[in-house]
C-alpha cells in the first residue's frame, strides 16, 4: 500500500526512493508487524481468556505436567500473528504482485481452517476439532487452487519443474502434475508444524529461522543479477515475498513475548498451519522446495516420528517412542521443556545454515 503510494513521487521526494528497495521495505515490514503484535497482544489475550472460559483442551494422553502446568492457557493466539503479518505485509508489499496474494491466500485459508479447528475444540471441550480426513480434504482444495495460481503466474517451463539444490543444472519436469505437487508441499509444511506445535515457543522460533532464510532467497531469485550469479534459476517478482517472510519473522517475534514459558497464550492451529502453509507456498514460488525440507528439518522430523510411531504400533503393538510427537518423548524422559525447546532451536539454526550452503554450492 505505502510502495503503491509512495513510488511514484519518488522522482519529486527523494526520501520516497527508498520504497524502491525491497530490502528497506523487509526491514519496515518485520518491524511494523512487531510494533503490532506488542500494541495488539495484550488486548487479544485478554479478549481470548474472556471468551475461552478455561483455555485449551490438553490431551489427557499427554504428558502430566501439562494437565497442571499449561490448564487454563487460553489458545488462537495466531490470531495475533495472523493479524500482524497481514496488516503489515499489506502496509510495505507492492500491491500488484500476483505472488503475494497468492502466497496470503494459503495463509489465510489455512488460518481459516484452522480457526474452525480451534473454536471446535475450544466449545466441545476435547482436542478432537475438525475430522481429519475434513482437514485433509479442505487443505487440499486451498493448496491446489494456489499451486495452479502460483503456476499460472510463473509461465514457461521454470513454472512446472522441481528444482534440485548443488547441481547446477537439475530439474525434474513434472508438467501437468505440478500443482498436484505443490498442493502436497503446503499440505505437508502446514500439517508438520501443526505437529511441532506443543511446547511454549517450540515451533514459532523454527518456523522463524525458516522465514528468515526464505527472506534472502526471495530477494535472491527475484534479482536477476544475484541470481546469475550464483546460478539460481531466476523468478521475476519473487522478490517481494521478502516483503512477505520479513513480516513474518517480526509477527513471530512479537508473538514469542507472550509465548515465551510459562506461555500467556497458545499458538492454535489458526497459528501452525497457517505458516506452515505460508512456508510452503513462498518454496514453491521460489523454486526452493527441496531446500524448505532442509532448512525446515525439525518439522521433517517431529512428523516422521509421528508416521513411525502409528506404523510400527499397528504392525506390532509396540510403539519406537516412548510418546509422539518426537518432542513429547523428550518429555516422557525427563527432559526439562525449556532444554528440549532451545536443544531444538539450535538444530533449527543449524539446518538453516545447512540450507544457505546450497545456495553458494554448485
Amino acid at each position: 500500500m505505502l510502495y503503491n503510494a509512495f513510488r511514484p513521487l519518488a522522482d519529486q521526494f527523494i526520501l520516497f526512493n527508498l520504497f524502491r528497495y525491497i530490502t528497506f521495505r523487509a526491514g519496515a515490514a518485520c518491524l511494523t508487524a512487531l510494533i503490532v503484535s506488542f500494541l495488539l497482544g495484550p488486548s487479544v489475550i485478554r479478549w481470548l481468556k474472556s471468551v475461552q472460559g478455561h483455555g485449551q483442551p490438553i490431551r489427557l494422553d499427554g504428558p502430566e505436567r501439562h494437565l497442571v502446568e499449561k490448564k487454563g492457557t487460553p489458545t488462537m493466539g495466531g490470531l495475533l500473528i495472523l493479524g500482524s503479518l497481514t496488516i503489515s505485509t499489506l502496509l510495505w508489499v507492492d500491491l500488484r504482485s500476483g505472488y503475494v496474494w497468492a502466497v496470503l491466500f494459503v495463509t489465510l485459508g489455512y488460518g481459516a481452517l484452522g480457526f474452525w479447528d480451534d473454536y471446535l475444540k475450544v466449545t466441545k471441550r476435547n482436542t478432537r476439532g475438525v475430522p481429519g480426513r475434513v482437514k485433509l480434504l479442505v487443505q487440499a482444495v486451498i493448496g491446489l487452487v494456489a499451486a495452479i495460481w502460483i503456476t499460472a503466474l510463473a509461465r514457461g517451463p521454470l513454472g512446472t519443474a522441481l528444482i534440485f539444490p548443488v547441481f547446477k543444472e537439475a530439474a525434474l519436469q513434472l508438467g501437468f502434475l505440478f500443482p498436484i505437487f505443490g498442493m502436497l508441499v503446503m499440505m505437508g509444511a502446514s500439517n508438520a508444524v501443526n505437529l511441532t506445535d506443543g511446547l511454549d515457543g517450540l515451533a514459532i522460533v523454527p518456523t522463524m529461522i525458516t522465514a528468515s532464510v526464505f527472506i534472502l532467497i526471495a530477494y535472491l531469485v527475484g534479482n536477476r543479477i544475484f541470481a546469475d550469479y550464483l546460478q539460481l534459476n531466476p523468478v521475476v517478482g519473487a522478490g517481494e515475498l521478502a516483503v512477505f517472510c520479513a513480516a513474518l519473522v517480526g509477527a513471530g517475534m512479537g508473538f514469542l513475548w507472550f509465548n515465551a514459558p510459562p506461555a500467556a497464550v497458545f499458538m492454535g492451529d489458526i497459528g501452525s498451519l497457517a505458516l506452515g502453509g505460508a512456508l510452503g507456498a513462498v518454496a514453491i514460488v521460489t523454486k526452493h522446495e527441496i531446500v524448505l525440507m532442509i532448512v525446515g528439518g525439525l518439522f521433517v522430523v517431529e512428523t516422521l516420528s509421528v508416521i513411525i510411531q502409528v506404523f510400527w504400533f499397528k504392525r506390532t503393538g509396540r510403539r519406537v517412542f516412548l510418546m509422539a510427537p518426537l518432542h513429547h518423548h523428550f518429555e516422557k524422559k525427563g527432559w526439562a521443556e525449556p532444554t528440549i525447546v532451545i536443544r531444538f532451536w539450535i538444530i533449527s539454526m543449524i539446518l538453516a545454515l545447512v540450507g544457505l550452503a546450497t545456495l553458494k554450492i554448485r
